[in-house]
Formats: C-alpha cells, sequence, structure tokens
C-alpha cells in the first residue's frame, strides 16, 4: 500500500464552507450582471457547478440550494426557494460527472451542456408548471414560450418546456464555459485539497482509493445497500409528510372556500326581501328591487376570481326554481320562474332541500358548467321557514391549481432537502464506514506472509490505517490489527520451530549415515561429497534449462538433504561383505545388491512415523534406485531412461564419480581425469546424458569439492 501523497487535512468542513462562499458570490454576482447587462440568460449556476466539481457533491448542492435561499431573502420572492431543488440536482450531476472526467478538457465539458440543460429547463420547467399551472411563469422564457404558442404550438405546457430548455442551453452553455476557464486557475494539488473529505483514518493515496473502490462483491455493495436504505427511508418519510401536508392543506383550503362561499352566500341572501321570493319568481325584472338585488349578487360574485356563479334557487319535487340568476360576462343568467333540473350530485341532499335544511358543499362536475364547489345557504321568511337557497358556484380549477402548487412547492423542498440529507449521509457513510472496511480489506489483500519482510511490511501497513471512528468499525480495525499481529507473531514462531525441527531432521540423517559409516570404513566422506555433488548437478541443470519443471526449490532441498541416506540400506549387509579388501564373489556381490532394497525398507518404516515425508521420498527414491542405469542394465529393478526417477539418476553420476575418485579395499583412487573420462563415457549408457552433461559442465565447482575432500584427508 502506497503512502498517502496529501498530508491529511484537519479541518474539511472549514474549506467546504470556503468554497460554498465563493461559489454564492459567483451564482449572485453573475446572475446580477447578467441582469443589469439585460442578458436573457440567468448565469446564476456557475458557482454552483464550479464547486460541485471542485469540491463533491454535498458542496455543490450546498451552494445552490443556498444561493436560492439567499435570493429569495434580498428579492422578497418565495418562489425563488422552490428552484433551489433544480439547482441541487445540477450540482449533483455536475459532481457525478466531474467524477468520471468530464471536465478535464473543455471538449468533455461541453458534453455535459445538454444533461445540464435538460436538469436546468426541463425540470424547472416543469416544476413551473406545478407552480403556476398553464401559465407562462418564467420571465426569462415566458417572450420565447409565447412565441411558440403564438406560432402553432397550441400546448402551453409544450411551449413553455421548449421555450425553458433552448434558454438554459444557451445559459449552461455559457456557464461551462466560465467554469473551464476557473478551473484552468486551480491547479489538481488544490482541486485535492479542496475537495470534501472527511477522513475518519490516516488517507489514502489517489491509487490505493481507487483500488479500494475497485473491489468486486458478490451481491450489492455496501455503499448501494446504504444508498438503498437512506433512500427508502427518506422516501417513505417524505410520501407521508407529504400525504399529511396535502390532506391538512386540502381541508384547509377547502374549508376556507367553503367559509368564503358561506360568506357570499349571506351577503346574497340579505341582498333581497325573502317573504317576496314568490313574487320575485312571477313577475322578474318588474319586481320592485329586483335589479337592486342582483345588481349587488353581480357585484359579490365579481369580487373574486374564484367565484364562478352566484344564484337563488327555491327547491321543489319538480326541480330548482330560479329567483336570481345574475348574467356573467360570457353566459346569460335563467330566467326568474324558471324551472332548472336536479343536477345528479345533489341526489343524495334531495330530501334536506326540500325540507329546508342546510347542506354541506357538494363538489359537482358536469359538462354544462364545469368542476364546481358548490355552496348552499338556506334563506329564510319572517316565519324562519326555508323559502329558498342562495348557492355560491367556486371553481374547482381554482382550488386545484392551488393544491398543485401547493404540492409542487412540498416536493421541490422535500426533493433539494433530501438530496442534501443524502449527500451528507453517504458522506458519513463513506467516511465511518465504507473506506475504513475498504481499507482493511485491501491492506489484507497485499498481506504476503512469505519472507519476514513481507510480513513486517503488512503489519506497517495495517498499523498506518489509523482508522478513528470511534465506534464498531474502530474495534473491529482493533482486533483485526491485533490479530494481524499475533498471526505474524506466530508464524515467526512456526517458522523458528519449522527450521529448529528441519535441523534436527538433517542431524539425524547425519546420524544415519553416521551408522553407515561406522560399520563401512570407505563410506564416511562418500555420503557427505555425494550430496555437494548433487546440489552441484541440479543447479547447473537448473542453469542449462534442463528438468526445470521437477527442479523446484522444493526438490533441491529434499534430494540434498536426503543424499546422505542413499547408502542407508548397507546397514543390513554382513561386515565380511562390506568391507571385504578382496573382489566380492558373485554370491556375495547379490548380497550387496540387495542394500538398494534394505534403504527402501528402512525409509519406508521411517515414513510411517513422520507427518513430513516429503524429503523420505527422494531418500526412498535415492536408496532404492541409484544404481538403476540409463540403458536398463542396472539394478534392482532394470529400470531405463526418465523411468528412473530424476533424485535417482543424479545421485547415479554423484555416486560414481565419487567411487571412482575414492579409495577403496579393492583399488586405488583415480586421478580426477580419469574419472571424469568414465563419466563422459557413461553418458547415454550408464548415465543420463544430460545429468552427466551437467556434471562435467560444473568442472570448477567438482574440483573444489573434491580438493577440499583431499586437503581434509592430508
Amino acid at each position: 500500500m502506497t503512502s498517502p501523497v496529501i498530508p491529511e487535512k484537519r479541518h474539511p468542513f472549514r474549506n467546504c464552507l470556503l468554497m460554498c462562499v465563493i461559489g454564492i458570490a459567483l451564482n449572485l454576482l453573475l446572475s446580477e450582471l447578467a441582469r443589469l447587462l439585460h442578458i436573457p440568460l440567468y448565469l446564476d449556476s456557475v458557482g454552483t457547478v464550479l464547486t460541485a466539481i471542485v469540491g463533491g457533491y454535498l458542496p455543490g448542492m450546498l451552494t445552490g440550494f443556498l444561493t436560492n435561499v439567499l435570493l429569495w431573502i434580498i428579492n422578497g420572492d418565495p418562489t425563488t426557494v422552490y428552484y433551489g431543488v433544480i439547482s441541487v440536482l445540477i450540482a449533483a450531476l455536475a459532481a457525478f460527472l466531474a467524477r468520471r472526467g468530464w471536465y478535464r478538457t473543455v471538449g468533455r465539458s461541453l458534453r455535459s451542456v445538454p444533461l445540464l440543460a435538460l436538469v436546468g429547463g426541463g425540470l424547472g420547467s416543469l416544476l413551473t408548471f406545478g407552480l403556476y399551472k398553464l401559465d407562462f411563469g418564467q420571465e426569462l422564457s415566458a417572450e420565447l414560450a409565447h412565441f411558440f404558442y403564438d406560432n402553432g404550438l397550441q400546448s402551453v405546457f409544450c411551449a413553455q418546456l421548449l421555450g425553458d430548455i433552448l434558454i438554459d442551453v444557451a445559459d449552461k452553455l455559457l456557464v461551462v464555459l466560465i467554469v473551464c476557464l476557473l478551473l484552468r486557475c486551480v491547479p489538481d494539488s488544490g482541486r485535492y485539497k479542496l475537495y470534501l473529505r472527511f477522513w475518519q483514518q490516516n488517507p489514502l493515496s489517489m491509487e490505493d482509493r481507487k483500488a479500494s473502490r475497485d473491489f468486486r462483491v458478490r451481491g450489492m455493495s455496501l455503499r448501494s445497500k446504504f444508498l438503498l436504505l437512506i433512500l427508502v427511508g427518506m422516501t417513505i418519510v417524505a410520501i407521508l409528510t407529504t400525504a399529511l401536508g396535502y390532506a391538512m392543506y386540502q381541508k384547509q383550503i377547502f374549508d376556507a372556500q367553503a367559509d368564503m362561499g358561506g360568506g357570499v352566500a349571506r351577503v346574497v341572501a340579505s341582498s333581497f326581501d325573502a317573504d317576496r321570493v314568490d313574487e320575485y319568481m312571477e313577475l322578474g325584472e318588474k319586481a320592485e328591487g329586483y335589479r337592486d338585488a342582483e345588481t349587488v349578487m353581480a357585484r359579490v360574485r365579481d369580487s373574486s376570481e374564484d367565484i364562478k356563479y352566484v344564484y337563488v334557487y327555491q327547491i321543489r319535487e319538480d326541480g330548482c326554481h330560479v329567483v336570481f340568476d345574475p348574467d356573467t360576462a360570457e353566459e346569460k343568467g335563467y330566467d326568474p320562474g324558471s324551472i332548472q333540473p336536479f343536477d345528479l350530485a345533489f341526489d343524495s341532499y334531495r330530501d334536506d332541500l326540500l325540507a329546508g335544511r342546510p347542506i354541506k358543499p357538494v363538489i359537482n362536475n358536469s359538462e354544462e358548467y364545469g368542476w364546481l364547489y358548490t355552496i348552499y345557504q338556506p334563506v329564510q321568511d319572517s316565519a324562519g321557514k326555508t323559502v329558498c337557497y342562495a348557492g355560491v358556484d367556486i371553481d374547482m380549477n381554482s382550488i386545484m391549481s392551488g393544491l398543485y402548487s401547493y404540492l409542487a412547492r412540498v416536493l421541490s423542498l422535500f426533493v433539494g432537502i433530501i438530496a442534501i440529507l443524502l449527500a451528507i449521509f453517504l458522506l458519513l457513510a463513506d467516511s465511518g464506514v465504507i473506506m475504513p472496511i475498504n481499507s482493511m480489506a485491501l491492506a489484507a489483500s497485499r498481506f504476503a506472509f512469505d519472507s519476514e519482510t513481507h510480513r513486517s511490511d503488512g503489519m506497517e501497513q495495517v498499523r498506518a490505517l489509523g482508522i478513528h471512528t470511534g465506534d464498531e468499525i474502530e474495534n473491529l480495525y482493533d482486533a483485526i490489527t491485533q490479530t494481524t499481529e499475533d498471526s505474524v507473531r506466530y508464524i515467526a514462531e512456526s517458522q523458528e520451530k519449522n527450521r529448529t525441527i528441519a535441523r534436527m531432521q538433517e542431524n539425524l540423517i547425519l546420524v544415519l549415515a553416521d551408522m553407515v559409516e561406522s560399520r563401512d570404513q570407505f563410506t564416511g566422506d562418500h555420503v557427505k561429497n555425494t550430496s555437494e555433488y548433487t546440489l552441484i548437478i541440479m543447479d547447473q541443470l537448473k542453469k542449462e534449462g534442463f528438468y526445470t519443471d521437477q527442479l523446484t526449490d522444493e526438490f533441491v532441498r529434499n534430494v540434498y538433504h536426503s543424499a546422505p541416506l542413499h547408502d542407508i540400506g548397507k546397514i543390513r549387509v554382513p561386515d565380511s561383505i562390506l568391507n571385504k579388501p578382496g573382489k566380492l564373489t558373485d554370491e556375495e556381490f547379490e548380497n550387496m545388491k540387495l542394500h538398494t532394497v534394505y534403504g527402501r525398507d528402512v525409509i519406508e518404516k521411517a515414513k510411517k512415523a513422520s507427518s513430513d515425508v516429503s524429503y523420505l521420498n527422494e531418500a526412498e527414491n535415492l536408496s532404492l534406485y541409484h544404481h538403476e542405469k540409463w540403458n536398463g542394465k542396472g539394478y534392482p529393478h532394470g529400470l531405463s531412461g526418465e523411468d528412473i526417477p530424476l533424485s535417482a539418476r543424479i545421485m547415479a553420476v554423484a555416486d560414481v564419480f565419487d567411487a571412482l575418485v575414492s579409495k577403496r579395499s579393492y583399488k586405488e583412487p583415480f586421478p580426477f581425469e580419469k574419472a571424469m573420462d568414465i563419466i563422459r563415457e557413461g553418458a547415454g549408457n550408464h548415465f543420463d546424458p544430460h545429468v552427466a552433461e551437467a556434471f562435467m559442465h560444473a568442472e570448477d565447482r567438482v574440483r573444489r569439492v573434491l580438493g577440499e575432500r583431499q586437503t581434509e584427508e592430508k
């Protein structure tokens, strides 16, 4: 794990605050400059995009949202706050694209313009529609929207949407170009320092952060689970809160409209004489005071844009008898005395109306009159009898526009705040859970136990993480650190014990060899020298590229250390044969040849008592097959070629050479050159040709071993 390239930031949120202040200042300054220069663009998101690119999600989102809050305070327009969600989403998109390298060059930066325009213009237009319904709400794009609407685009919404997006494309193009210019003033090291990272451990290098993020998981990542959990939780809270708020606001607005309608109905009822209702229906405008009452009703109706109709009906079995129905600018009212059928919406209240009892406000949606909220106020004569009803119809479209606007305001605030809270939660989750866990996983994945140096380096890498979350994650880190230290110490102790055991095994082998030495006066130096010759042969074979797949470090080690056991079977050969000064008889030679089989039997017994038999396997091959010949004329089994184990083929050369240059009871030692000639002549017949050639090619090392022995003998 590489060391951090940048020192830990002690005050990460101070940089975040500084970036937000600079970003907000840029937004306000450039938007005011655009207004003063009459540029038909907003330019209020330069600081937002810049802060999101340099500082990350949270600084960018805060910059965008707080800019809208300040604009509300400065301009006194609360609607500005609701557009804060658009600024928050623009910041989130810019930060997302920045993490994927979109803002490293001007060309790649320009690719973000359409996406930013879709968020700023497209979603902004949807929000405008929710706030203003079918009205051209935004000042900058209103003129363009009117142009599209007046030139054949019959949908006000589509005209507004198209106008908003086109304006925003131009706006975001200029924003991105300004941001690219400002980014040139911020070096890469400065961007690293400004990017908001809330470390709860020692910082990682950029390479290590990337490596930790690249860890593959079998299912959903922990970060995705956190994100899903937070999103689901916040969404549920948002839906429940919004639904409850909407229901309460809906009740409030309907109650307010009912109160207003009831007040209007009472004014209407007081504008005429209830004792003369029959006269009004019979004479109409000819009745005294009829026109005056109708004029009052019309004025009351026109006093509010929400009121669509005001009228007075007398309810009878055959229908609604018109008493008053003032004309509107668009429609002529019904004539006095005319009868209108009962509307289906009032069927459930028919008995109450006939009885003159008050009824609740009724929502009525008819093809003829539209969607209305109707309030009926009983009108009583001087005797206290209900003689008619004063009716007020309130336009439901107006009511629902208010509800939709409320819903748009609430949702925009919720989405904006939820997005900011989500960025905060993810920052805390990344710094307090995900990054520490990934750091521990990265350190563990790089931990190597193959050498003391690697173990020490790995332990230092784990300690260097310095995780200090102060919770269960830190407890886990402490436990992993302690476990790792214990494991490293245990491995060191185990390896030392293994080395001790290995030395004991080597000494036991030498003890066994000494048992043979004690009986064969010529074998002592032989078992030592043959070990060195086998090592020389194996090193040379590897150097020349022969049998490299078999000549592993373990194989070489096993052959070298078990070579002294190749003649262990001689312990069962009688002394009379083993130390006979003359030539052996045929019978004696057959007995002598059995030392290979005896050796195998001894080693097989040793293998049954040992848990690690890898080196004993080679010892068995050496003892049983070292007298086999390449041409198949050896003993005890007459194996040939590569059917003879490689260790035995190597030992064959080492054994014969040492026997040639050594004094025996039946001969004097051969000169070095003569012995090498015999090895050369035996290549391909007695010996494996590659093994024999490797031995001859290592002549200098062979001479040194032989010279050391001769020096000891003198």
